[in-house]
């Protein structure tokens, strides 16, 4: 399954995050404030160019089972994963 990150996503509650246009000194910076900023039933639908393996530990940790973690897509330069805020 393949998604365009430039596109936007066109369901309500679903906000894109294209990681890839964030400078690295920012990225997690930016990632956890915008999981911050969701509400209940939300999603981030994260886009990279890499698996963000620590960065998913990271979260878990931050955020434990208030935010669910799904891949969308585990293409090779194109991961896409939804993280959405329990409700």
């Amino acid at each position: 399954m393949t998604h365009n990150c430039s596109l936007p996503v066109i369901a309500e509650g679903v906000y894109p995050f294209d990681a890839r246009g964030v400078a690295k000194r920012f990225r997690h910076a930016a990632i956890f404030g915008a999981l911050d900023a969701l509400q209940a039933g939300e999603t981030m639908r994260f886009c990279n160019d890499h698996d963000p393996l620590p960065l998913l530990s990271q979260i878990n940790g931050h955020f434990g089972p208030r935010v669910k973690i799904a891949y969308v897509s585990r293409a090779p330069g194109e991961i896409v994963i939804d993280f959405r805020v329990a409700e």
